[in-house]
């Protein structure tokens, strides 16, 4: 059973099948999925998903592309759906993103942002997202700074050295796509160190979908495609590697068999 950990389910994109494709997933061989929001719309949608079908769970937060001037107002609302013990399983997505951003005072407000939702996982006790963009040295000097709480760098894009501070700070990696592209390089470099008990894998849906089906829309009926890349770079059968990474997200999210 594979368990895809990070998938957008509440994108326009899938609008017209949603339903019909979540329902399907178990069939083929996808046990649970992880829906996070980036705001408020979207992490109320993850939730009522994740009530509409048993097998998946959902994160709620405000993604650093999403901050507008309402964020406090939406915080509180999403320290209370956070409050769902049933089904919302961690914060996020959370983080930073400099790739577009280039102003260092609307840079400095994801920084805040992201800090305060950090504080949101500690009261809570509840592992978070964290989206990382071009911004390594930040994300990483504010993860340090709340040495309580864990989680995971979805999408992981940073290097082996960044790699192994989170792994001694507690954090899982997990790999999309993009793993499966021939620049790859970095990544699988951090996945053949990485110990397989601290991966994950995710599609990002609808993004990044892997070889051989890039430039389609992404769901996670793709992700056994991560699966079978980790288990050629760490020479491992696929199965394992399938069976690994499940348990992995299970107790990183708290959810039982």
């Amino acid at each position: 059973m594979l368990f895809d950990t990070h998938a957008h389910y509440d994108d326009e994109r899938f609008d017209a099948d949603r339903d019909t494709l979540l329902a399907s997933m178990p069939e083929h061989n996808v046990g649970l999925i992880l829906n996070p929001g980036c705001d408020l719309e979207t992490s109320r949608k993850a939730v009522s998903y994740a009530h509409r079908f048993p097998f998946v769970y959902a994160a709620v937060g405000i993604h650093p592309e999403n901050i507008d001037e309402n964020w406090e107002r939406d915080l509180t609302d999403i320290r209370l759906l956070a409050q769902d013990e049933t089904k919302v399983r961690a914060i996020g997505e959370i983080g930073l993103d400099y790739y577009w951003e280039k102003d260092e005072r609307a840079r400095a407000r994801q920084q805040v942002v992201f800090a305060r939702q950090m504080e949101l996982a500690r009261e809570l006790g509840k592992p978070v997202i964290v989206h990382d963009r071009e911004a390594h040295g930040d994300c990483l000097a504010i993860t340090r700074r709340y040495p309580g709480v864990t989680g995971v760098y979805h999408c992981y894009a940073g290097s082996v050295e960044m790699a192994r501070e989170l792994l001694g700070l507690g954090y899982y990696l997990s790999f999309t796509g993009v793993i499966t592209f021939k620049n790859a390089r970095r990544a699988l470099e951090v996945i053949r160190e990485a110990p397989i008990d601290r991966l994950m894998v995710e599609t990002d849906s609808p993004y990044m979908a892997p070889e051989p089906y890039r430039g389609r829309r992404n769901c996670s009926l793709y992700v056994h495609r991560m699966a079978e890349t980790i288990a050629t770079v760490k020479g491992m059968d696929p199965a394992e590697v399938e069976r690994i990474t499940t348990e992995n997200g299970m107790r990183l999210f708290g959810i039982s068999a």
